[in-house]
């Protein structure tokens, strides 16, 4: 940790923390120690929360993943190892990947909520109105010329724009949209 001291001339001067944070770490790891995971706690949690605020984390967010991270170095303080990395390089990076977590899980959409068991059982009239609206539907296309019928076949069952239709068949764009357009408007006659 970077402190401060005042020089004799007033001014501030930096002085080191020479607390030794990989030992304290080493101590948690082989032993569970809460003194040193304490001392820790006191340094690191705070200056983990700052730096995640920093980095655009609100403060409730922030708080959470430093108490996380301090977890996580209670938990996996068997994982540090003194000749990789400093104590601090270790903390910072769990706090990193914890916040990218984070930020994954908020962008991440909630499931939709899935409805259990059998569906209900549909509504007997309303499954014999669709069949009845669906023999109409096949008699009224059955009446119309077979110019008009073709069309609609292609535009609605074959899913096929107009342009679509036009380079299938070579018939222009205009003669198609009017013969669709007729169709639609005997197919609305016929159906009431």
């Amino acid at each position: 940790m970077v402190g401060s001291r005042q020089k004799k001339d007033g001014s501030l001067a930096k002085v080191e923390d020479e607390t030794d944070w990989a030992g304290l770490l080493v101590k948690v790891r082989d032993h569970q120690d809460r003194a040193a995971f304490a001392a820790l706690f006191r340094h690191f949690a705070p200056r983990v929360k700052a730096f995640l605020m920093k980095s655009g984390a609100g403060a409730a967010l922030a708080e959470e993943c430093a108490q996380d991270v301090m977890a996580v170095l209670w938990q996996k303080a068997h994982l540090f190892d003194p000749a990789r990395a400093s104590v601090a390089t270790w903390v910072y990076t769990i706090a990193r990947n914890r916040r990218i977590d984070a930020l994954r899980k908020a962008r991440r959409a909630e499931p939709e909520e899935l409805d259990w068991g059998p569906e209900p059982e549909p509504d007997q009239a309303e499954v014999l109105e669709a069949q009845q609206e669906t023999e109409r539907l096949g008699r009224a296309l059955a009446a119309l010329p077979a110019p008009q019928r073709t069309l609609i076949e292609r535009a609605f069952y074959g899913d096929l724009s107009h342009s679509e239709i036009a380079a299938e068949t070579g018939l222009p764009l205009g003669t198609i949209k009017s013969r669709i357009r007729l169709a639609l408007e005997k197919l609305r006659h016929q159906m009431g």
